[in-house]
């Protein structure tokens, strides 16, 4: 039998994972290696009593980190949503699939997407679509993988560098409408540039009111599409945007009204309670996790990500943290860089 051509959006699918492993990097260093928790000797708490669970949009996490969007779109991420289903089952994480976009335009490509409920039939899955979509886009991504939530990511820097990328970018208003109008809570997420305090403003003035900053220092989307360009003419971007960190210090006036998540350039558990500490709700996963699974399949990474839940437990046990809102009272000291930054931007923490 011939298989069918393969389009130029899946073909681009699995780029994009190919890419993502190709670069990451274990030992990468970033923003997060400014910040250092002041150990208490004396916590007087034990392990057993530290509660980790989160709230998100009138529900409760029992984890405050899940899977952020990654794959869909080609037979071989089919497998790997597969796979990430599993890992979020087996560990009780949230799971967002990567963007549905590509299945909305060729159905055929749906079950790449569907695949994820079918492999874990009660978990809270966030369905995802690019910014520019309308309501109806939206519509039809929740119904495709039976979602709990939908994230409309952001990406300029990405679509400015990808060669096929778009080159218009009016999505104020969609946001607001499909915020307005879908049936699920609607997070409105970057994809590793960070987010300002203006940019936040402009998502609340239309009704926003969950929104993922994912910063800089984890998967670079400006490399991976420059990769994919012939010429690699922008390369001199690929430091562009503010860091997770940067990007919580600017959150820090919205955190009373707004539920502000984090993700980009995770690696580790003290990684997600230093966001947790800077005021995120729940801390989103992609890279580290892809190259979990890529190196040790769904059942030892699922196992990893148990480990790293009772690790956050331990870590905030030693901060005499009993719940993430007394975890955002420990003491911590920035580094001079990130002082810094906040000087600059007027901001306080």
């Amino acid at each position: 039998m011939v298989r069918p051509k393969q389009s130029i959006q899946s073909h681009r699918k699995d780029e994009h994972v190919f890419l993502a492993e190709k670069f990451h990097q274990d030992d990468r260093q970033n923003d997060f290696d400014g910040l250092r928790f002041i150990h208490q000797s004396l916590p007087e708490l034990a392990i057993a009593d530290v509660d980790i669970s989160t709230q998100f949009a009138g529900t409760t996490w029992q984890s405050p980190f899940y899977i952020n969007g990654m794959t869909g779109g080609s037979q071989q991420t089919k497998k790997l949503n597969a796979q990430l289903a599993q890992v979020a089952q087996i560990a009780g994480l949230p799971m967002a699939t990567g963007s549905q976009s590509v299945a909305i335009k060729d159905p055929t490509l749906v079950d790449t997407f569907s695949v994820i409920r079918e492999f874990n039939p009660a978990g809270f899955i966030l369905a995802n679509i690019g910014a520019g979509n309308d309501l109806s886009v939206a519509q039809k991504a929740v119904a495709m993988t039976q979602a709990n939530a939908l994230e409309i990511h952001v990406n300029t820097a990405q679509e400015v560098v990808m060669p096929e990328g778009d080159r218009e970018f009016y999505w104020l208003d969609q946001i607001g409408e499909i915020v307005a109008n879908l049936d699920v809570p609607v997070i409105v997420k970057e994809v590793g540039f960070g987010m300002s305090a203006e940019t936040i403003a402009k998502l609340q003035s239309v009704g926003v009111t969950n929104i993922d900053v994912s910063g800089k220092g984890g998967t670079n989307f400006v490399t991976i599409e420059n990769e994919r360009r012939r010429d690699k003419a922008y390369d001199y971007l690929s430091d562009w945007g503010q860091s997770t960190v940067e990007s919580l210090f600017e959150s820090q006036a919205f955190q009373n009204e707004l539920t502000i998540l984090a993700s980009g350039g995770i690696r580790n558990p003290l990684d997600i309670v230093k966001a947790l500490r800077l005021g995120a709700s729940a801390v989103g996963i992609s890279g580290q996790i892809l190259h979990m699974l890529i190196k040790t399949g769904p059942t030892e990474t699922a196992e990893q990500l148990l480990a790293w839940q009772a690790q956050i437990q331990s870590i905030m046990a030693m901060l005499g943290a009993r719940n993430l809102t007394a975890l955002q009272s420990a003491p911590m000291i920035l580094s001079p860089n990130l002082r810094h930054y906040l000087n600059e931007r007027h901001l306080s923490l």
